[in-house]
């Protein structure tokens, strides 16, 4: 039996076609059509006016952040509990981040620790934050009714971290419409992906320009190579572009399929004690990108990560939650507001194989070994 991945690349016959065409167009490098409306199709998906297409989701927020004024000597507040590519680009451009902990209802960062950090410094005369970065955790935007207005009575911008939550909406607002700008990714693991890639979408023509600029190496209008700044090699390819745009084609059935699959999980773990799913707040319609459990030992008898040991001797891909980044060695001395929900997820949390390219036979192979595990356990 093959290995069954955590999230592998849901690629289908017409994203083939779609690369082949690209290549047979001879577009494929650095920019084309493919990518002009690839960059269309993002704005429409997330409400925006427009589109930047980019090597990765971290080189958008990386952008992102330049262009919001963020640099030495800054602090912009980002939510605890996500990936490193959440904050790694906030060092990037010489600030410091502020690590926010997370609310139990969403997993998203905490609105009135949010509002407990910035009243915090206006009652010590400190700086505020230069911006801050909102994940939208595990595929469900954060509470955006309450952040929101609680950054904007200081004239914090914010940058939505929308890499997980392509598809999702809060509200009825599609993830990606809040902010600033917001940043994507098609990193092979997500509902969308062009191996690797990400875009940056905004309503602000004179952002979108600056951040393309900078993208491509910031090059001057001049028949040789001018530079007055440094630029970046950020920008997406239009073969790749050509391969996002058939995967955002099928992206419903993408959310459909894994809504399916954490439904099965839910039905195999419905009466195991101890045992909790990503909740799902009010409002919110997620994408589901990766299914998401917590397990108390002392009450279901079992840790998470003695699953995730079981999976892997069926040789099936699980995974811990995300390590909180005021945990990480690389940010010990950062400044933070936690209280301990960050842990606690990290510490009994798990990630089971949620891929949308997931056969009946992968899932069923999945479900038989959790629940194979639980009767051995209980």
């Amino acid at each position: 039996m093959s290995r069954i991945h955590l999230s592998g690349p849901d690629v289908r016959g017409g994203d083939r076609e779609a690369v082949l065409a690209a290549i047979d167009s001879g577009w494929i490098a650095p920019v084309g059509p493919d990518l002009d409306a690839f960059e269309r199709e993002l704005a429409a998906v997330t409400g925006r006016a427009i589109g930047v297409g980019l090597a990765s989701g971290t080189a958008a927020i990386h952008l992102g952040l330049k262009e919001l004024g963020v640099g030495p000597g800054d602090e912009v507040v980002v939510s605890t509990f996500t990936f490193a590519g959440s904050a790694f680009p906030i060092a990037h451009c010489g600030a410091t981040p502020v690590l926010v902990d997370s609310e139990a209802a969403t997993w998203n960062l905490s609105p009135d620790l949010l509002a407990e950090e910035l009243e915090a410094r206006d009652a010590q005369g400190r700086p505020q934050p230069k911006a801050a970065v909102v994940v939208d955790l595990y595929g469900q935007c954060a509470d955006y009714d309450r952040i929101e207005p609680i950054l904007a009575s200081r004239g914090i911008p914010l940058l939505e971290d929308a890499a997980e939550a392509i598809g999702a909406t809060y509200h009825g607002r599609p993830a990606g419409s809040f902010g600033a700008c917001a940043v994507l990714s098609f990193n092979g693991n997500k509902l969308v992906t062009t191996s690797g890639g990400g875009a940056l979408v905004c309503d602000d023509p004179e952002l979108a320009r600056r951040c393309r600029f900078l993208a491509t190496q910031a090059r001057e209008p001049a028949p040789h190579y001018e530079h007055d700044e440094i630029g970046y090699n950020y920008r997406l390819s239009n073969l790749l572009a050509a391969l996002g745009r058939a995967q955002l084609a099928t992206l419903a059935e993408r959310i459909d399929r894994r809504r399916e699959i954490r439904q099965r999980y839910e039905k195999v773990l419905a009466d195991q004690a101890g045992v909790g799913f990503h909740p799902v707040g009010k409002g919110h319609a997620p994408n589901h990108w990766l299914t998401c459990i917590t397990v108390d030992p002392a009450v279901a008898g079992f840790s998470a990560d003695e699953l995730r040991l079981h999976l892997e001797a069926a040789d099936i891909e699980s995974r811990p939650t995300w390590k909180p980044m005021h945990l990480q060695p690389v940010f010990a001395d950062a400044p933070r507001r936690v209280d301990g929900t960050a842990q606690r997820l990290f510490d009994h949390g798990l990630c089971l194989p949620t891929g949308s390219g997931m056969s009946d036979d992968d899932l069923d192979r999945v479900a038989e070994a959790i629940e194979g595990f639980v009767q051995l356990r209980c």
